[in-house]
């Protein structure tokens, strides 16, 4: 018996030698460092909602009337060394058919302070974040665990990726250097996942995916905020399909979301657990098509909600119930944007984007107060419709790319009537348009 599990001893010695061998053969992580240093230059006719220093624009804001002024009429011009990146691609990894990738991405963030003088509001009409230093933030951080050549022709494969990266929806950009990349016409989100692709063949790939929420966020009564999911419990969930051949792609997924916007609420004066909670479904088809210089891309969203990947749009509170609960309905969104661009060292590239809140499927039965209304916060709940119009022209020489652009963006507003709006959630009084030109310049250098 001695003799027994002496050589059982040896003999799992040698295989784990065997097994660790093999591994340490197959373990030879690449890393690939990239990134790149970038600045901008920009200059706006008129006020407006912008985030990161300014430079992640969103749309002009509306007439603002004080002592017969409208003091949102006014330029500023802005320049800033903000958003430069770096990342590491890790690959290398396999044990048999199953293949080990990792990428973690960071940049400069804003991360600017409020002027300290409490008056600023007295001297100038909007944002007063000037001063401060930039700070780093994670951007990207995930796995993937692909297995390949699975089916019988070996020409399958199945990818899950695990970790904070692009929501599938917002994954296909335009040919754009502005920081924005396109938002508010297309989502725009990076969000903790975990993302299945098969990929079927050469042509067709199924995705699945279930999505947390961290830096962009559902609206709400407590207003911007990732708690209500972590209350509702549920992630949020997206299915698609991809068709890809011979330069050509074509996508289309859906995406449900459901949310609790309350778990405490009043009844007769005293606190108690209510019941609330919505549900919308968003859904989009993206299309593209590349030949030698030319490539063209399209994108087109339809469907409730979406302002936690920054589209125009949110969500009501309609009614209240017997037990303290609220009822709530989604505002519809339709927003698309095509992309056109032609060259390499001299590259030249048209965006056309346009949005339209179409409000309540079904209205409701008064009109809506503002404050009910949870809109996107880089968004007015009395937006009607949006369009832009952006040509660019990009120089690339080596590493170096220069690029100047033009950027006229406008915005149809409607008055609120008496502080509410109509039983579709929707202004619809006084429609008018309002304005913005930019002039936007950017110098980047890639590594």
């Amino acid at each position: 018996m001695k003799r027994f599990y002496l050589i059982l001893s040896v003999l799992l010695a040698f295989g784990a030698m065997n097994v660790s061998a093999a591994e340490k053969a197959e373990s030879k992580n690449n890393f690939k460092l990239y990134g790149f240093i970038r600045n901008y230059f920009t200059y706006d006719s008129r006020e407006s909602v912008s985030g990161t220093g300014d430079l992640f624009y969103y749309l002009p804001k509306d007439m603002k009337m004080v002592d017969g002024l409208d003091i949102h009429d006014q330029a500023s011009f802005t320049y800033l060394s903000l958003t430069s990146r770096l990342g590491v691609d890790v690959s290398g990894y396999s044990i048999g058919n199953v293949h080990f990738t990792a990428k973690i991405e960071g940049d400069f963030y804003s991360g600017l302070s409020n002027s300290s003088n409490a008056s600023a509001s007295e001297y100038f009409p909007g944002n007063t974040k000037i001063s401060g230093t930039a700070t780093a933030r994670l951007r990207q951080a995930f796995v993937t665990v692909t297995w390949k050549e699975l089916g019988e022709n070996k020409a399958n494969s199945v990818a899950l990726k695990m970790g904070q990266a692009w929501h599938p929806m917002a994954a296909d950009m335009p040919h754009v250097f502005s920081l924005e990349a396109g938002a508010p016409f297309g989502p725009f989100s990076r969000t903790p996942q975990v993302t299945m692709d098969a990929n079927l063949g050469k042509n067709w790939v199924l995705s699945a995916s279930a999505i947390w929420q961290m830096q962009y966020q559902s609206s709400g009564p407590i207003g911007a905020s990732a708690t209500y999911m972590k209350y509702g419990m549920t992630p949020e969930i997206y299915a698609g399909v991809t068709y890809k051949s011979n330069g050509f792609l074509m996508r289309a997924g859906a995406d449900l979301l459901s949310i609790k916007p309350r778990v405490l609420g009043k009844l007769d004066g005293k606190t108690v657990k209510v019941s609330d909670r919505k549900t919308s479904v968003l859904g989009y088809v993206y299309a593209q098509y590349s030949h030698k210089d030319f490539a063209v891309k399209a994108k087109t969203t339809f469907g409730e909600g979406g302002e936690h990947m920054n589209l125009m749009s949110g969500y009501a509170k309609v009614g209240e119930n017997s037990d303290g609960s609220w009822e709530y309905a989604s505002l519809r969104n339709s927003s698309s944007w095509l992309s056109l661009s032609y060259g390499k060292k001299w590259q030249g590239v048209l965006f056309l984007g346009y949005v339209k809140n179409l409000g309540l499927a079904e209205a409701a039965s008064g009109a809506i107060a503002k404050g009910d209304v949870y809109f996107c916060g880089n968004g007015f709940s009395n937006l009607n419709q949006l369009y832009r119009i952006n040509p660019q022209l990009i120089y690339n020489i080596g590493k170096m790319n220069i690029g100047l652009e033009y950027q006229w963006t406008a915005v149809q507003y409607g008055d609120y009537e008496g502080g509410n709006l109509n039983a579709h959630a929707l202004a619809e009084n006084n429609l008018h348009w309002v304005g913005n030109n930019r002039i936007n310049m950017m110098v980047k250098f890639n590594f």
